[in-house]
């Protein structure tokens, strides 16, 4: 099973931008979807952005427009940039691989964005 780290987290202003990664053990080319979530104390996980395999793109209402995914298939990376920052956007972010056919997927550990204002 891959296993997933993200890193790029910390502490920024609002209005500012941050790219956040998220770097897979092995290949994610055969990996159906990679997504970001976030969750704040108190709160469910809510999905924030998502990627296929064919570069499909969805994202929450709450960012369209102002964070983006990609994913770098060679580096086994998926990225979730992140402009104009709002304190609601403060959460730990989390990174998540779905094989759709076999419903395997993995979580990583999580990294912590916090957006002051």
């Amino acid at each position: 099973q891959v296993q997933l780290v993200e890193s790029g987290g910390g502490l920024v202003q609002a209005g500012g931008s941050l790219r956040i990664s998220c770097l897979a053990s092995g290949s994610i080319a055969s990996i159906d979807v990679m997504r970001w979530h976030r969750q704040t104390p108190g709160k469910q996980r809510e999905l924030v952005a998502g990627i296929s395999v064919t570069g499909n793109t969805y994202y929450a209402n709450s960012v369209k427009g102002r964070f983006a995914i990609s994913r770098d298939n060679a580096k086994n990376t998926v990225y979730l940039q992140m402009n104009s920052l709002k304190p609601e956007d403060t959460a730990v972010y989390y990174c998540h691989a779905l094989k759709i056919l076999t419903g395997d997927n993995a979580w990583g550990q999580g990294t912590q964005v916090t957006v002051s204002s």
